[in-house]
């Protein structure tokens, strides 16, 4: 597998846009928390809760855009990948489900994404060992 330079101007600026998505995500995740918890009364709390989405939408756009650039090699590896990712997130959720009936304190739902994209870097890394 062979890069050229116009692949990797395109990754580092796939990498950048993320990365500032990302950052951002985190700076409103960490505001919205700090004035929801100093105003837990407030009607508008719930606003305020969900406004880490919008920079998450933007890192949507990010990813959706740069696999639609890629080729078709790059695709497969990232269909298997996030085929990977959401099978075994799907297993630990539902498996983690189960243990709830049996008495196990629920697992919060903003954990789900995070383990789906951890899973899916993971699932990178193996589909990309298998074609190399």
């Amino acid at each position: 597998m062979t890069t050229t330079t116009e692949e990797r101007m395109s990754t580092r600026r796939y990498l950048t846009e993320f990365g500032t998505a990302m950052a951002a995500y985190v700076v409103v995740v960490v505001i919205s928390g700090a004035v929801v918890r100093a105003h837990p009364d407030a009607g508008w709390r719930y606003v305020v809760a969900v406004t880490p989405l919008v920079p998450a939408v933007l890192a949507t756009v990010v990813v959706l855009r740069h696999v639609g650039r890629l080729d078709e090699l790059e695709r497969r590896i990232q269909l298997e990948a996030l085929a990977f990712a959401a099978l075994l997130t799907g297993l630990a959720t539902f498996t983690w489900g189960f243990v709830e009936l049996a008495g196990a304190p629920a697992m919060p739902l903003v954990w789900v994404l995070p383990m789906l994209v951890a899973l899916w870097g993971v699932g990178q890394a193996v589909a990309r060992r298998r074609y190399r």
